[in-house]
């Protein structure tokens, strides 16, 4: 660690940075302060919308314009910042000062290889031969755990799967070994494994290169795990400032603990979060219009048997003939899902748990009717849910899917009661004079104002979007419903209030979920039983509770020891 210098590393002083918009100013940071030592790192916590990354790109010099900073001072080892010309901000960007960004290919160029990158790095801060910046790359990639760095150097973006996309971030920032890194929301979209991996890279170099860091994130987990200090940010102010261990464990300030309320690990499975958060504002879901002989709760359901899917891309015919003289390989065959088992009990949540690549979503898919399998059944209820032949399609309603990403799943072009209405009325659940009232039932039944089914989805925040992807599956009165990470994306409050949502429609309309998800907590919070998947199989499988304590898989206990553990609350 650096002991030269007396003073902080960074001094950030009544920092303003507005936005013109047509109702006025977007105040999006206004008048934070706090310094940062050298080696030390700083969690800088909030939801979206609180100013964390705004206050990130305003340090570095990446306010776009018409964005401003209005006033305050940025000082780095004692020098002002805000003033600087675009000439100096660029020498001292990537030198002095590193960012490492959410999704790592808006730092990555996709048509240029890794190691050309990184030479560019290099040679906008240095004079060195094509050599030696081959043998800094190779160095570079090796220092933040990629195999076989040399051959990997001359890979492009596209070859590499997130997380290494994300390390090769990281090596790029760690180039000219700066004083200050900005990590903004680095590890969101990665695994449990690579992320606790990625965190313990970081704490290793910040420690051996006595680099300050600022980890931007809203999972107050993580920033337990890697910070020295919490800062946490509420409408563009820092609300509560102090060491980890104090904020996490003895917060002072009533959002810090609300956001503390909201964390599934906080509560006992099943509980509502947030003290039943979304629940108050949201009306009793409307009757089903009739119930097809159901067999009892808790009975076997869905019957998923040694299913299979396997995605190989076609050869053409001069291919074909290229394989069978030699000349060429066989295309190669991916094994997504390789023959699973596995029963949906009526009533009962179902975890389904997994890296990426593990065939977790395809397994869903296939549940859902929306995937065909290579080979096996799939049954609801005794009844295929899939028709037979080359043709294949889904011929039953009583199994819907919620995605991911609501915007990537709601036509953006359609008026959400359109939305909601139309599967429904495609399957004569409701006449189109019914549909207007039927709509607006199922908006109140998720929580949301029925007056909202003229608007359209670009006009709703991303909680309120899945809200709605909720309320258009439930509008087709499923009985069972694929959750394929529904909440992966949502801040910990807008995460509560989906969970909650969850929990109470289960119990009012007598749901059975395959919650699908790589965040163990809320899994353990949500379902009664967990299938853990790994390369395509069902590696073990059990009631909710009992996994967790006594995980007899190698792979189980992989996963539950990567999960960032908060320290526990002081009474």
């Amino acid at each position: 660690m650096t002991e030269t210098m007396t003073g902080p590393l960074l001094e950030v002083t009544n920092l303003k940075t507005w936005f013109p918009s047509g109702r006025g100013e977007i105040k999006a940071v206004d008048g934070v302060s706090f310094s940062l030592a050298p080696g030390e790192v700083l969690g800088l916590v909030g939801e979206s919308g609180s100013g964390k990354s705004i206050t990130g790109f305003s340090i570095i010099g990446l306010i776009d314009e018409p964005g401003r900073i209005v006033e305050g001072s940025i000082k780095l080892e004692g020098r002002e910042l805000i003033g600087l010309s675009a000439h100096e901000l660029r020498a001292i960007r990537g030198k002095t000062i590193s960012m490492v960004f959410q999704d790592p290919m808006m730092t990555l160029n996709p048509v240029l290889s890794i190691g050309t990158q990184i030479k560019l790095a290099l040679e906008a801060h240095e004079n060195i031969s094509a050599a030696d910046a081959r043998e800094r790359a190779i160095k570079a990639l090796a220092q933040v755990r990629i195999d076989e760095p040399e051959r990997k150097a001359d890979f492009f973006p596209h070859q590499f799967s997130g997380g290494m996309r994300q390390r090769v971030a990281i090596a790029i920032a760690l180039l000219h070994r700066p004083k200050l890194i900005i990590c903004d929301e680095p590890t969101t979209a990665l695994d449990v494994s690579i992320q606790a991996e990625i965190l313990t890279e970081m704490k290793e170099l910040v420690a051996e290169l006595g680099t300050a860091l600022i980890w931007i994130s809203h999972d107050l987990a993580i920033v337990s795990s890697i910070a020295d200090r919490v800062a946490v940010m509420r409408f563009g102010n820092i609300v509560e400032i102090g060491p980890a261990l104090g904020v996490l464990t003895r917060p002072q300030h009533d959002y810090t603990k609300a956001l503390l309320d909201a964390l599934p690990s906080r509560a006992k499975p099943g509980q509502l979060l947030l003290r039943g958060s979304g629940i108050a504002d949201a009306a009793p879901p409307p009757r089903k219009s009739a119930t097809l002989n159901l067999p009892p709760l808790g009975s076997p359901y869905l019957v998923i048997d040694n299913a299979m899917k396997r995605f190989e891309k076609p050869a053409g015919l001069f291919r074909n003939l290229a394989i069978k003289s030699g000349i060429s390989q066989p295309l190669p065959v991916v094994q997504a899902v390789d023959g699973v088992s596995i029963t949906l009990k009526r009533g009962e949540v179902l975890g389904l748990v997994g890296e990426s690549g593990s065939g977790k979503s395809t397994l869903g898919r296939m549940a859902a009717g929306i995937t065909v399998p290579t080979s096996g059944t799939i049954r609801l209820n005794g009844k295929p849910v899939m028709s037979d032949g080359r043709n294949a399609r889904k011929i039953t309603t009583r199994i819907q899917t919620i995605f991911q990403d609501p915007f990537a799943s709601l036509n953006g072009r359609m008026r959400i009661g359109d939305i909601i209405a139309e599967g429904p009325l495609a399957h004569k659940l409701v006449t189109r004079a019914e549909a207007p009232a039927y709509v607006k039932d199922w908006l109140a039944a998720v929580g949301l104002d029925p007056t909202f089914a003229n608007r359209f989805p670009h006009q709703f925040s991303g909680g309120q979007r899945q809200r709605i992807a909720i309320a258009r599956a439930l509008a087709m009165q499923p009985d069972v419903i694929v959750c394929d990470e529904p909440v992966a994306s949502l801040d910990v409050s807008i995460q509560a209030q989906i969970i909650n949502l969850l929990i109470r429609l289960r119990a009012e309309l007598d749901l059975s979920l395959i919650f699908i998800s790589h965040d163990l907590s809320v899994v353990r919070h949500l379902c009664d039983r967990v299938a853990i998947m790994y390369r395509g199989k069902i590696v073990e499988e059990g009631v909710a509770s009992t996994i967790y304590a006594d995980p007899q898989h190698d792979y189980t206990r992989r996963l539950l020891a990567a999960v960032p553990v908060l320290p526990e609350a002081a009474e």
